[in-house]
């Protein structure tokens, strides 16, 4: 018989990720735009409320879009509670890591496990079932999770509770970054009359060779913006690992540049929707 699986949050990157498991779990979805979850009828049950969805759970996933919708989902939306005793909660979110610290803690105290495990990749990852994830837990939790986290991509467990999710913010501060580096770099030669298709060509296998030049790069140079990141998303990680900084009185300045950008982007340029390579759009606006 099937692990029961309950699986919350099926957007952009949860939908693929919930049909994968539901080739090996008998999963149970919910999102909030009941739209999204009724895609996946074909291969999972769909549940009016996330409470109705953890059920009874062995595991939980979570993949929801920040810390205060995940908290008042996973607690304050009986998730938590309403899942097998024992059960194994996965918060595969971009959250704040103080926000599965204590969500860790409630579950605990109902006698459930706990594990933060934030995904990198984006759309193309979670539909080609090549995530980077980032597991943060006790190691017997971690080690429970790695089968069902398997199906999705490469798990790494990082350390204690929390980790997951620092992992995550530092991975998010290279991406935005870099995204930014190449964004100047396309400015820059375009200025000059260079083509950006062929620069983007000519810089592949060199030393600005990445994975941001390859893909971010290619919609930069078609002009494609629909988002596989929001670059919402991207502000609300950059403004996470800010705050942790801030914490141990670290100064991160490229990191406080481009937080700045984005949130100019995000606030003031409607650009919230888009794709965070579209702060190459942000970088062009700015030029006048």
């Amino acid at each position: 018989m099937k692990q029961k699986l309950a699986f919350l949050g099926t957007g952009l990157m949860g939908g693929p990720m919930a049909r994968h498991l539901a080739a090996h779990y008998d999963v149970t979805v919910w999102n909030r735009s009941r739209n999204r979850a009724d895609a996946l009828a074909d291969v999972a049950k769909v549940a009016d409320t996330a409470e109705a969805a953890a059920q009874d759970a062995e595991i939980v996933i979570s993949m929801l879009i920040d810390g205060p919708t995940t908290r008042s989902v996973l607690r304050d939306g009986g998730v938590i509670e309403a899942a097998a005793e024992g059960a194994l909660i996965i918060d595969m979110a971009s959250v704040e890591p103080d926000c599965d610290k204590a969500l860790a803690g409630f579950a605990i105290s109902l006698g459930k496990r706990f594990i933060d495990a934030p995904v990198s990749g984006g759309v193309k990852g979670a539909e080609e079932k090549t995530l980077s994830i980032f597991m943060g837990g006790e190691k017997s939790d971690v080690e429970a999770a790695r089968p069902v986290l398997a199906h999705l991509g490469r798990p790494t467990h990082m350390g204690p509770l929390g980790t997951g999710q620092t992992a995550k913010l530092a991975n998010q501060l290279i991406v935005a970054v870099t995204i930014g580096a190449v964004a100047e770099a396309f400015t820059l030669a375009q200025s000059a009359g260079c083509d950006l298709a062929t620069l983007r060509g000519a810089l592949r296998g060199g030393f600005a060779d990445s994975r941001i030049l390859d893909l971010h790069g290619q919609r930069m140079v078609e002009g494609n913006f629909v988002p596989g990141g929001r670059s919402v998303a991207q502000l609300k990680d950059l403004n996470n690992a800010l705050d942790v900084a801030a914490e141990s009185a670290l100064k991160l300045p490229l990191s406080q540049t481009v937080r700045a950008a984005f949130d100019d982007f995000v606030k003031n340029k409607n650009g919230a929707e888009m794709d965070h390579a579209a702060y190459f759009l942000w970088l062009q606006q700015s030029q006048s």
